[in-house]
């Protein structure tokens, strides 16, 4: 009865439930209140939006003016000492010309790429406006969404500012001026309005710059290309900063033409096998600092456009010192130009300051306006392979792991197993191999072996992340690059930009704190407004630690440290200054780099080839190529410097170590100094001497019935283990290289002992190690403990005090047992048996608060046994081993 009323119940919620759920949706009421909510939100969407429209479109220019503006202010560039630099575009070259002179590919070229709706659209493209929102809920930034009449405005009307105000503004103009104008009208405008690049405003001016032709005799191929300049000139012009950007963009503009049905699939090909060809005529604007400019041109465009940066009349005050700048482009160009018989073509150099990051100098190439090669190429910019200069990186995240400057790296011809490949197996610099090394020698020598082995232990993830960090964003953590790039890495074999790397090693200078490079203080528009000052930097990003990042800086300013390889007083010390130091030549001696930095300041140099090709095998790192010039260069900026020494921190301890292990203080063996983060610093536990029991009898490890016997000496020897962190297989291939090279090694210390003695091993022995004989015990309570060796079972283990028996402790290898005993002298005895019936006993004699008196009562011998006995000495009495003998570190 009771489950057919709760059954009702339940079909009456269920039909309650079903009618509430239907009665929403058909509830004519709800339908009304949600129309009329809708048409409220309408209403006020446009009330808001006309509002918007009618108040930013107060006293908007007429779109007549589009043919009656003013010309336009060059933007002017300075150094950090307000020295003019580059007026951009301060003599505007601008010919105007009628869109029937324009040839129809640059026409449909530039609609192609910039507006492929522009012919339909009403001079807004929607979808252009989705893209707008689109950035700015993913990025942040009002970017994207201007066709070409839109882009007309803002050239000639606006200024670059990225925010909804100006493309409110920017969208009313653009109604106005679709009125006004024909798409003919506009498409012409635009073409003679667009900046192109360096003084060239309009196709016209454009086709004469890089071309030197009429506009009306472009071909295709350059049609394309002029078409693709607009979006950014400083970026794609090929006498800009990346010459070769144009390549990737005319692409995009042919295969757009070929997708909207310009061109057909026969003609993009061979267009395509034309640029391979192109020529440009050459290029050769006045102006001091080129490539920095060009640098710092690029990063205006990127921040307020390139219509503002040609036209806007700004000041840019940058941190460059022309007077440094200067002496080391003359530097640069002089050297380079002395290594010709090394087949070293070409040099760049950056220098920073080292605690804000500021660019004091760069020098993209020995000659900007060179006609030979491409100088205008800022290699300090261009991805070059590093070699052995990004060691430090690799070795302070090894520091941070904890390891020290003294820990030992074998250098040895070491197999390193590769997925599906050959072993890697690296080389050193000199063809050598130094055996046992501790890391200072191995960074400052930079071996080869040692650094490899640091990638392994830090593992290439570990050092990706950390170079992502420095801004090495070449080598970024990517699943291509995890799968690109192995323990070679380490070594030099990514790519990365001179800037990148060189900034990078100013992370140690500044106690482990990354900041990006820069290159712009200051910015202040035509009416006086700063609208950009530079405010970052100025903490930074902690990477290293300070004490891992003053390590670092000592190692590589330690000119003992790296003497074995480039001698003492090289290129790379600066007499009277302390400056950390390091170089780094590619396998193929297409790159060699010198890196170097004080408190201060850190400058780099690289020296090579533009086009890759190889430099003399005779460029040797530390005595000519990239060192040389880096020497002139530091000494340049050091001059009149006073010196500074790295500041230790307070979690920096010097302790003497042993100068062969790396370990503690060894006896009377060589010693140095090591600084170690507190905490870090070596114990007797990590030493690589080792003390082992030798048989007397036959030079083995004793067994314990010889270590209770005395029949041994302790002797110490050198053991030296590594892990493999990269083995496949379970195989220690770093051990196995290790235990070839100790095959090598005549000394007797490298060789201990790995097999235990079996001499006496089946005899019966006892032993007393509590007290020793002749003990005065001042107490009466008398603690005794004893034990048995025996190859068996021990059956029987008894104590005897003065002759009687005190203690049964059968089945028993050892005890430790207290005694009541009155004063006087005792005579102490142990006596064991083991399964075989083998007996032995040992005894000693003791006095309880009072001394043993060894005339009245001398020392017994051992008891007789059926089986031999053994007496032992007291375990204080220690033989002890020569130590090996003393060897300095290499």
């Amino acid at each position: 009865m009771s489950f057919d009323i709760y059954s009702q119940r339940q079909r009456k919620i269920r039909l309650r439930g079903n009618w509430s759920m239907k009665s929403f949706y058909s509830n004519p009421n709800f339908l009304s209140k949600l129309a009329f909510a809708f048409f409220a939100g309408v209403v006020i969407f446009v009330i808001v939006l006309t509002f918007l429209f009618v108040w930013y479109g107060r006293n908007l220019p007429e779109p007549g003016q589009l043919t009656e503006r003013d010309m336009k202010l060059s933007t002017k560039i300075y150094d950090r000492n307000k020295k003019l630099l580059y007026a951009v575009y301060s003599d505007e070259n601008r010919t105007y010309v009628p869109l029937d002179k324009i040839p129809l590919a640059l026409q449909d070229a530039t609609v192609s790429i910039e507006d492929k709706t522009f012919y339909q659209h009403g001079g807004i493209d929607p979808f252009g406006y989705l893209r707008i929102v689109k950035n700015f809920i993913t990025k942040g930034q009002i970017t994207g969404g201007s066709g070409i009449t839109q882009q007309l405005v803002k050239n000639v009307f606006f200024s670059s500012e990225r925010t909804i105000k100006r493309k409110i503004k920017e969208f009313i103009m653009s109604k106005l001026v679709e009125k006004k104008y024909s798409k003919k009208q506009i498409l012409e405008m635009y073409l003679n309005e667009a900046p192109y690049g360096g003084t060239a405003w309009g196709v016209q001016a454009a086709s004469q710059q890089y071309f030197g032709k009429d506009v009306s005799k472009l071909n295709l191929l350059e049609s394309a290309i002029l078409a693709g300049l607009p979006q950014s000139p400083s970026y794609y012009s090929p006498y800009g900063v990346y010459p070769k950007a144009y390549v990737g963009r005319t692409e995009d503009v042919l295969r757009r033409m070929r997708e909207d049905g310009k061109i057909t699939q026969a003609q993009y090909d061979q267009t395509m096998k034309d640029l391979k060809k192109l020529k440009f005529e050459s290029f050769s604007p006045k102006f001091k600092a080129p490539h920095f400019v060009m640098y710092v041109k690029s990063l205006l465009e990127d921040q307020f456009g390139a219509a503002t940066v040609e036209s806007g009349g700004l000041s840019v005050y940058t941190t460059l010192d022309l007077s440094l700048q200067d002496d080391a482009q003359k530097i640069v160009k002089d050297e380079v130009d002395k290594q010709k018989n090394l087949k070293v073509g070409n040099g760049a150099a950056v220098i920073l300051d080292a605690k804000n990051r500021e660019i004091l100098a760069m020098i993209g190439s020995k000659d900007y306006f060179a006609k030979d090669y491409d100088g205008n190429v800022n290699v300090n910019l261009s991805l070059r392979q590093p070699g052995s200069s990004i060691k430090p990186l690799t070795y302070a995240q090894l520091l941070a792991k904890g390891y020290t400057a003294s820990s030992i790296l074998m250098d040895l011809k070491t197999h390193f197993p590769v997925d599906g490949q050959a072993d890697y197996v690296p080389q050193n610099y000199l063809g050598n191999f130094r055996g046992m090394m501790q890391l200072r020698f191995a960074l400052g020598n930079s071996q080869n072996i040692p650094a490899v082995k640091a990638m392994g232990i830090v593992g290439l993830k570990n050092f990706l992340t950390t170079a992502d960090n420095l801004g090495l964003h070449n080598l970024a953590p990517t699943s291509e690059n995890l799968s690109k790039y192995g323990l070679a890495l380490t070594l030099g074999g990514g790519e990365v930009r001179p800037l990148d790397l060189i900034n990078a090693f100013a992370v140690f200078p500044d106690k482990g704190n990354y900041k990006s490079p820069i290159a712009i203080d200051k910015v202040v528009d035509a009416t006086g407004k700063t609208v950009f000052q530079n405010q970052e930097n100025r903490v930074g990003k902690r990477v290293f630690s300070e004490e891992v990042s003053y390590i670092i800086s000592h190692i590589l300013s330690d000119d003992i440290a790296r003497k074995d390889v480039f001698g003492a007083g090289s290129y790379l010390v600066i007499p009277g200054h302390t400056v950390a130091v390091k170089t780094g030549t590619t396998d193929n001696k297409k790159d060699n780099w010198t890196i170097g930095f004080t408190p201060s300041y850190v400058a780099g140099v690289w020296v090579g080839n533009n086009d890759g090709s190889a430099m003399s095998p005779y460029v040797e790192s530390g005595a000519s190529g990239s060192s040389i010039i880096w020497n002139r260069i530091m000494s340049r900026i050091l001059k009149n410097v006073k010196n500074e020494d790295f500041a230790k921190p307070q979690n920096v301890n010097a302790v003497e170590i042993d100068a062969f292990s790396g370990g503690p203080v060894h006896g009377g063996d060589s010693k140095r100094t090591e600084y170690f983060v507190k905490g870090t610093e070596p114990t007797q536990e990590k030493s690589i001497y080792k003390k082992i029991k030798v048989s007397k009898n036959n030079g083995k490890i004793a067994n314990e019935t010889e270590i209770a016997r005395g029949e041994y000496e302790e002797k110490e020897f050198v053991v030296i283990r590594e892990a493999d962190p990269v083995s496949r297989d379970g195989r220690n291939r770093w051990q196995e290289a290790i235990d070839e090279w100790i095959k090598s090694q005549s000394d007797s210390k490298y060789h201990p002992p790995t097999e235990i003695s079996d001499s006496k091993k089946d005899e019966m022995t006892v032993r007393i190690n509590n007290p020793k004989d002749h003990d005065r015990i001042n107490s009466n309570d008398v603690q005794i403990s004893g034990e048995a060796f025996s190859s068996k079972d021990v059956k029987e283990l008894r104590v005897f005090i003065n002759g009687e028996q005190k203690g049964n402790y059968d089945g028993r290898k050892n005890f430790d047992e207290k005694f009541a005993l009155s004063d006087g002298t005792y005579e102490i005895k142990v006596r064991g048996k083991d399964s075989d019936n083998r007996e032995a006993e040992v005894s000693i004699r003791i006095g309880v608060n009072r001394d043993w008196d060894f005339k009245e009562q001398p020392t017994p011998a051992p008891t007789a046994n059926p089986t031999p006995t053994s007496a032992v000495p007291s375990p204080t009495a220690t033989p002890t081993g020569p130590s090996p003998t003393a060897k300095k570190n290499d």
